[in-house]
């Protein structure tokens, strides 16, 4: 009897479980034939494309910034050995690439003075020897004593002529031979503020320019238009500035700002005809968001100049614009003229690290008399930049600007502000 019952209980366990296996066959298979929803046929192609993944291939500029990162290329470079690295750049904008020796020593004085020196030439021959010697942290980091010495050989640079309206067909060229001595003591009475003296001593030699392709300035240019063509003076300068700075890092800022003015008397001490005041006011401000991953750059400046009684502004020594600092869509040093107004704005975000890409426009003009300063009728341009980084310094920028009169491409190791 208990026998029968035991197998009573199996036949009807091996039923129950036949029973329910062939029900989830049949929900199975009627799952199947219901159609699928969205939220399952989206489901369903995430799985599909999870199993054709692929690993990432970066492109080719990629790889190259990945190996000049990971194998520390420009560090060493720039690092260099007991005080003796490569300076790249630095020269006077369409002087082409440069480079050369530089000394640099931050440790002077235990780590109180600095001392720096370099020799560079650029592919079209330009010269540029130049030294400076730091105090930064006098009185217990309430004032500093800045010196500089440079001498520059440049056998062409632009001139189409004086004032806005120049022509393209106005383009000439002249050498400049100059040396400057100068000096900036100052105080820092707050956290971020420099106030200091300016000092100079300026030579100057102006003579024909080296560029078979273009006629030389004195050629076609008289002192009447452009003062200073015909006699060469030498400079005593002196005067006083203002800079509040307040960028996170001054070699690729992503916040803060930057603000200067300054102000200069040049006296000609050789001739008499070419002295001048000069007034100089720049403000930069950098707005960032997205982590820091994206920053919108603003720039504006105004330049200045006014003569003594009787004489002029020497047109070397008169404010420019055109070339890879301002208005990017044109040639270097286009307009020239005793005043200039400036506006710059740039979008700046990282395309991955070490890259950045910027689009940019640039707006500015020059005038004659500072009392006729206004922003109406810019020349006007506009374009997009590659930044590359290393230790967050903008250690190399491409420029490509359009404006007017075509397009501008331009190669810089440095920022444009």
């Amino acid at each position: 009897m208990l026998r029968g019952r035991r197998y009573a209980i199996s036949y009807l366990g091996a039923a129950l479980a036949v029973s329910g296996l062939w029900g989830q066959q049949n929900s199975g298979a009627a799952d199947r034939m219901a159609p699928l929803t969205r939220a399952a046929q989206i489901e369903l192609e995430r799985e599909q494309k999870a199993t054709e993944l692929r690993p990432d291939q970066p492109t080719g500029i990629e790889h190259i910034l990945n190996v000049v990162k990971r194998e520390k290329v420009i560090e060493r470079i720039t690092a260099g050995v007991a005080g003796f690295r490569v300076h790249l750049g630095g020269l006077i904008t369409g002087s082409g690439f440069a480079a050369g020796p530089e000394y640099y020593r931050r440790d002077l004085l235990h780590g109180q003075a600095r001392l720096r020196a370099s020799a560079r030439v650029s592919l079209r021959k330009f010269y540029l020897f130049d030294a400076g010697f730091n105090l930064p942290a006098l009185a217990d980091g309430h004032a500093f004593l800045d010196l500089y010495a440079v001498h520059r050989d440049y056998p062409h640079i632009d001139y189409y002529g004086p004032g806005p309206n120049s022509s393209e067909r106005g383009r000439s060229g002249f050498q400049l031979e100059d040396t400057s001595f100068d000096a900036r003591p100052g105080i820092m009475p707050i956290r971020r503020l420099r106030i200091g003296g300016i000092g100079r001593y300026y030579l100057v030699n102006i003579s024909r320019g080296k560029d078979p392709r273009f006629v030389s300035t004195d050629r076609i240019y008289t002192e009447q238009t452009t003062p200073g063509i015909r006699f060469q003076s030498n400079y005593l300068a002196g005067g006083g500035y203002a800079q509040y700075d307040w960028r996170d890092n001054p070699g690729g800022p992503r916040r803060g700002g930057n603000y200067y003015g300054s102000f200069s008397s040049y006296s000609d001490t050789r001739w008499g005809l070419y002295s001048f005041d000069r007034v100089r006011l720049e403000a930069q401000q950098y707005f960032s968001f997205f982590n820091q991953r994206r920053v919108i750059a603003v720039r504006a400046r105004i330049e200045a100049t006014d003569p003594h009684s009787g004489q002029a502004v020497p047109f070397y020594l008169q404010p420019t614009l055109g070339g890879s600092e301002d208005l990017r869509g044109f040639r270097p040093f286009r307009f020239y003229d005793n005043d200039s107004v400036l506006a710059q704005a740039e979008y700046r975000w990282e395309v991955f690290s070490g890259l950045d890409m910027a689009l940019f426009a640039d707006a500015g003009r020059v005038f004659h008399d500072w009392r006729g300063l206004n922003f109406r009728d810019p020349e006007i341009d506009g374009g997009f930049g590659f930044r590359f980084n290393v230790r967050n310094d903008v250690f190399l920028r491409i420029d490509t600007g359009f404006s007017r009169e075509g397009f501008q491409v331009w190669f810089k190791f440095n920022n444009v502000f």
